[in-house]
């Protein structure tokens, strides 16, 4: 159901912004937790330079986590070979 003057994103039926994520939804359980706080801070008072040096460390820090959840699998794979009958 398209209501007039809805914009579409593409061919879809869906009119734009049609769902909205909650970031409650995300994050329900842990309000004080680091991560909820950054989702939830205001981007409109930072400046060019301060978004970009807050993408680089994101980004640092989702290598991080790729690092060692790959580190958590080599271990995984490691011990299920030793145990492997």
């Amino acid at each position: 159901m398209r209501q007039e003057g809805a914009a579409l994103v593409d061919r879809c039926a869906c009119a734009v912004n049609f769902c909205v994520m909650d970031l409650d939804e995300l994050f329900p359980s842990k309000p004080d937790d680091p991560l909820t706080q950054l989702t939830r801070q205001d981007l409109d008072p930072m400046s060019v330079e301060e978004l970009q040096s807050r993408i680089a460390i994101l980004e640092a820090e989702i290598a991080r986590a790729r690092a060692r959840i790959d580190t958590a699998v080599s271990f995984r794979a490691s011990a299920d070979a030793i145990f492997k009958k």
